[in-house]
This record gives C-alpha cells, sequence and structure tokens, in this order.
C-alpha cells in the first residue's frame, strides 16, 4: 500500500479531505441537488466555502470540541455541510432518521445529550416541539436549526433559527481571517477522533449509540475504492438511502470524499428509479428490498404488457434462467457459472441486444460499473435475475460496529448468497456455534455511556462479536445464515434460520413481507404482508372488489392466490422448514407502530406480541 497515499487518505480527517478536494480540483462537481426538474451543481469550491460558514455560525453560537450536533432531515446537501462543519469545530455528529416518531427523537438527542439540532423541515422541528420539558424532553437542545423555513413564520420557541442566518454569522468576518481560522481548525482534529455517533436500529430494546472516528471510515473508503479501481473521474452515485445509515455514509460522504467524485441526491425514496435513469450512476449500493422491488418492477410490467411481448419475455427469460442454470453446474472456483459456450454466448448477446439491455435502461442500472447489495441476506434468484441481465450485484458484509463495509465479493469468491472475502486490513474467524468475529481498523470506539455493553461485544481475545451466524459455503468465502438470535428451535430440537424462508417467500410479488413463526413450536408458520400495489391491481384484473388494504387481507381469491406462492416457496425446503400454514395480517407493518425499525428491519419481539392473537389461532387450528 503507497505509504504517502494512506497518509493523505486515512490519517487525516474528513473536513482535511474535504480541503484537499477544493484546493486540488476546485472547479470539479461536488454533487448534485434536483430543484425544479434541473439537476444543479455545486464545485468543491462552492462545497468548502458553505461548510466554512455554516462552521463558524457554530461557533458563533457558541459549540466547541466534543459538542454533539443531531441531524434530522431528508438527504440533502445541507445534512453534508452540517455534518462536516460540525466535525470542523471538533464536534461529534448523531444523525436521526427523517422517520422516526418524536419519541425516537428524543431518547437519541437526550442519550447523546447534543446542544443543537439540525431540523430539515417543519416536521422535523415539530417533532422537537412536540417533546415535553424536563427531563423526559430534549433538555440540552439550545438551539433548533431549520433548512427549509416553510410554515415557521409563525414558530416562536426562541430556539428556532434558520440555517441561512447560522451561515450568515460568518459574513461578518474577514476572508483572509475566515480562511486562516479554517486551517487552524483543521490542524486541531486528530484522526483518531470520534466524529460520528450511529444509532443501531434497536430491533431488542433501546438502540445504542455506536461511535465511529474519521479514520476508521477513512479506512474503509480507502481499501474499498483501491480495490474497486475507483477514482474521481468514475466515482458518480445516488444518495437516497438515509444519511443517518452507516452505509450511505460510507458511499455518499467517506468514498466521497476519498474519490473526490459525484455525489447526487435523489428527491426521494420514491423516485429513486426516475434519478437513477436520468443520472445513470457508476456505482449502485441497494438494501436487498431495493434490488427485489427492481426485480419485481420488471416481472410486473412484463405482465401489463401486450399478449405477444408477455409470450416474448417469458420465454426469453425462461430460456435465460435455463442456460444460467446449466452454467451452475458447472462452477468455477470463485464459486461464479461456468464460462459460455460459443453457441451460448451469440444466443445471450441476441437476448441482450433485444430485451436484457432495454431492461437495464429502463432500470437506470445500465452504465454502472460497481452495483452492491448488503444490510441483509438476498433471495439467490433476485441475484440471477440481475446475472441474466449481464449486472452481477457483488453481495457485501458488515455492520455498524465493524464500521460498515468489512467484506466484499470479487472475481475471486463470488458465489451467490455469500459475502466475499474480508477488506485488507480485516480478519475473521468463526466461534464455535458459527459467529462471525472479526478484527479491523475500523472497528468502532464502543457504545456512548454503556461500557458493559460495549465489553460483551468482544470476546477475550478482543474479536468483536459479530451477532451473526455463518458457515463456510468455499475455502474462502462464508454464507451468512441469520442473525444469531433470530435462529428458530422448534420444540424438536430443530434450528431453523427464518431470514432463507422469509426471503424465497418475498420473491413473490405479492408479497411485501413475510414473518417466520415457531420458536418452541412444533411447525413453522408466517405472517404474511400484502404489497397493496401489485396484490390491488391482480384484484382490478380479476373483478374483485375492494376499498382497502384489510378489505384485500380478508378476502379468500386472495388468500388462494398467496397460497400458491407459499406452496412455490415450500417446495424448496425440507419439509421441516415448510409453511404449515400462515395468517395475512390485516394491517400493513409500520415504523410509527413500533413494528419496524428505521431501517425497515422487522422487530420480531414486537411483531409476536402484538399479534399473538393471530399466532394463536394458527397453532390452535392446526394440529401437528
Amino acid at each position: 500500500m503507497n505509504a504517502e497515499l494512506y497518509k493523505t487518505a486515512v490519517e487525516t480527517s474528513f473536513p482535511a479531505r474535504l480541503a484537499h478536494w477544493a484546493q486540488t480540483t476546485p472547479d470539479h462537481v461536488a454533487f448534485r441537488e434536483k430543484d425544479q426538474g434541473i439537476w444543479k451543481p455545486t464545485t468543491w469550491r462552492e462545497y468548502e466555502r458553505r461548510v466554512q460558514r455554516f462552521a463558524r455560525g457554530l461557533q458563533a453560537l457558541g459549540l466547541k470540541k466534543g459538542d454533539r450536533v443531531a441531524i434530522a432531515s431528508e438527504d440533502t446537501p445541507e445534512w453534508l455541510i452540517s455534518d462536516l462543519a460540525t466535525e470542523t469545530i471538533g464536534g461529534v455528529v448523531v444523525g436521526i432518521y427523517p422517520t422516526n416518531p418524536s419519541y425516537e427523537l428524543g431518547y437519541i438527542v437526550r442519550h447523546s445529550e447534543c446542544r443543537l439540532i439540525v431540523c430539515g423541515d417543519q416536521e422535523q422541528v415539530d417533532k422537537v416541539l412536540d417533546l415535553p420539558a424536563g427531563p423526559d424532553g430534549v433538555p440540552t437542545i439550545e438551539h433548533i436549526v431549520c433548512v427549509d423555513m416553510k410554515g415557521m413564520r409563525q414558530a416562536t420557541d426562541p430556539r428556532i433559527i434558520s440555517f441561512d442566518a447560522v451561515c450568515e454569522m460568518a459574513d461578518a468576518v474577514p476572508e483572509d481571517q475566515l480562511r486562516e481560522w479554517w486551517r487552524n481548525c483543521l490542524a486541531e482534529i486528530s484522526p483518531g477522533d470520534v466524529n460520528v455517533i450511529v444509532y443501531t436500529s434497536g430491533t431488542t430494546g433501546p438502540p445504542k449509540g455506536a461511535q465511529g472516528t474519521h479514520r476508521g471510515a477513512l479506512y474503509t473508503a480507502h481499501v474499498a475504492v483501491e480495490k474497486l479501481g475507483l477514482n474521481q473521474s468514475n466515482y458518480t452515485v445516488l444518495c437516497y438511502l438515509p444519511l443517518c445509515h452507516l452505509a450511505e455514509r460510507i458511499f455518499s460522504i467517506a468514498m466521497h470524499l476519498r474519490t473526490g467524485g459525484v455525489v447526487n441526491f435523489a428527491e426521494s425514496i420514491d423516485t429513486v428509479h426516475i434519478d437513477l435513469r436520468e443520472i445513470a450512476p457508476t456505482v449502485f449500493l441497494g438494501v436487498p428490498r431495493i434490488w427485489e422491488k427492481m426485480q419485481q418492477s420488471v416481472l410486473v410490467k412484463s405482465q401489463l404488457s401486450p399478449p405477444l411481448v408477455r409470450w416474448c419475455f417469458d420465454r426469453i427469460f425462461a430460456r435465460a434462467y435455463a442456460r444460467l442454470e446449466k452454467r451452475y453446474a458447472r462452477p468455477q472456483p470463485s464459486g461464479a457459472p461456468g464460462k459460455m459456450g460459443a453457441f451460448e454466448a451469440l444466443e445471450y448477446f441476441v437476448m441482450w441486444l433485444t430485451m436484457f439491455r432495454p431492461i437495464a435502461r429502463y432500470l437506470g442500472i445500465s452504465h454502472t460499473r460497481v452495483r452492491m447489495c448488503g444490510a441483509a441476506p438476498v433471495s439467490p434468484e433476485t441475484l440471477k435475475f440481475f446475472q441474466i441481465l449481464g449486472l452481477p450485484v457483488r453481495q457485501v458484509y458488515g455492520l455498524t460496529e465493524s464500521g460498515g463495509l468489512t467484506f466484499m465479493q470479487d472475481d475471486s469468491a463470488c458465489m451467490n448468497g455469500c459475502v466475499g472475502i474480508p477488506l485488507p486490513g480485516f480478519s475473521f474467524k468463526l466461534a464455535d456455534d458459527g459467529e462471525v468475529l472479526i478484527k479491523g481498523p475500523s472497528v468502532f470506539a464502543g457504545y456512548l455511556k454503556d461500557p458493559e455493553a460495549t465489553a460483551r461485544t468482544f470476546d477475550p481475545e478482543q474479536w468483536l462479536r459479530s451477532g451473526d451466524i455463518a458457515e463456510f459455503a468455499t475455502e474462502k468465502e462464508i454464507r451468512i445464515i441469520d442473525r444469531k438470535k433470530e435462529i428458530i428451535i422448534t420444540s424438536g430440537g430443530k434450528n431453523i434460520a427464518p431470514s432463507e424462508i422469509e426471503n424465497a417467500l418475498r420473491e413473490s410479488i405479492y408479497i411485501k413481507e413475510a414473518i417466520i413463526v415457531g420458536d418452541g413450536r412444533k411447525f413453522l408458520s408466517a405472517l404474511i404482508v400484502l404489497d397493496i400495489d401489485t396484490v390491488g391491481h391482480w384484484a382490478q384484473q380479476n373483478q374483485i372488489p375492494y376499498t382497502t388494504y384489510r378489505s384485500l387481507a380478508v378476502h379468500p381469491e386472495v388468500r388462494k392466490l398467496i397460497t400458491k406462492d407459499v406452496d412455490r416457496a415450500n417446495k424448496r425446503f425440507a419439509r421441516v422448514e415448510n409453511i404449515r400454514k400462515f395468517e395475512i395480517l390485516q394491517k400493513e407493518l409500520d415504523h410509527d407502530d413500533g413494528e419496524l425499525t428505521a431501517t425497515q428491519k422487522v422487530k420480531r419481539t414486537i411483531i409476536e406480541k402484538k399479534f399473538a392473537e393471530e399466532i394463536a389461532r394458527i397453532y390452535d387450528e392446526v394440529s401437528a
């Protein structure tokens, strides 16, 4: 590894990397935001200037080194500016999901003792103002900075100040003094300083604040960029996952600052497919649900096509799948399917030219050179779909406590369902029970105010306990089976990983979510949430009247529809892993109701308590 490059890329800080690009490529585009249908660019020089002004404004408000600043907002340039400005004065960023209800926001801000919160709009400000006064609210908050002041004119709370007003506090400082102050601030930041606190999703209890450092995130970004061959000319990403999520932070902040490329802000999570087509990014990270939705959008669109087009689609994909399965029957050492013969290659080229290339363009990923999937296990069938399109997806693995990106597939290790090999500098081993243990330069600095939980996260030899159970699929590559705490043990003593079965069920275009139940029971069952869009369209096509989600969920014909897909999934598993009965929930799962985390992960304990009546009905009505 180049020592000089390592020093400038890793042994530094986030704001120092910003200064590097502002000095070396000041007129290069740093990020773009869509405004009234037009993508408007901001250069690295302008980016640095905006960070300088906001940082100086924070200092004028009395913030100092070590203070914590919360950010509750959708993905916008102001998030990045607030983030780097906070780090410039030695502060620590605390990200909050914009979907978090008021009580969750209050817990995070209260626990981290933030002095200031940056809110994206009135909705986020209202969450702060809705909290009670005193110790049960956010007593440490001194300033509420609002980016979009629409609807805030009648606000009377003296803590509220606009984002622009904070920036304007720097205008009284002469330009030369501001730049001198900026240089002094950068010199005082140490690479080992904690710069961010990422609160875990809290599937089994209150979220914990994992502390990360400049060096940890920049190391991960550096080795990933080097491995992927990314640089300023070929790094273009779409920022759409919440920036308080470590994955998006790695790609849209750390790797962005490492490469000097371009970040494009999606208008919203609902417009990602449109933004992708307009931006045509070179790098795209998607959680499993994103890749599954892409696949389902194509399948649904094919079903809505004229009969001849639908017939061609079905025949071509059936042929492509059959060819791919034959190639998997003669795999390469890496786990990839065997190479095509001359006739296969010619046949595939015709299919790619006539169907697969247009589909890739429709999805907006035809120009991607790196496609990644992480955060949870993904269905092998979904991965095969993108292989057929000629756009294989790299599976990656990591956790907040390991610094995010830790394992990555490459040409030497790319078996479907596996997670690749550790990035340079990381090492791992499997404990006796199969738990993945990790060591590396990006391992976190512990949980805020929770030394006991921090200690429990490491084994006696200081290996980080991941909480994930895995097995070796090849000599060098592991397959994540499931979360250790989510393994189901039936009354017969059979250990079953629910995620693989749930993924098989979610392959159905009609099933949005599936939760496997059966711990301590004689057989497995499932709670199923419908995809209201696809099931609703199916109902319209079949002249089935409905008014609400609930009216669909209780309809006998819908149950028959879902039964077919449950039976299809069951054929892929051993009898003990089959779903003997299922219930279609009469409501969609919701973060506000405490059923999902901010990252849309199911809170199994809450689900099993909340829908105890449905579960009891399953096991009371079916004999073993």
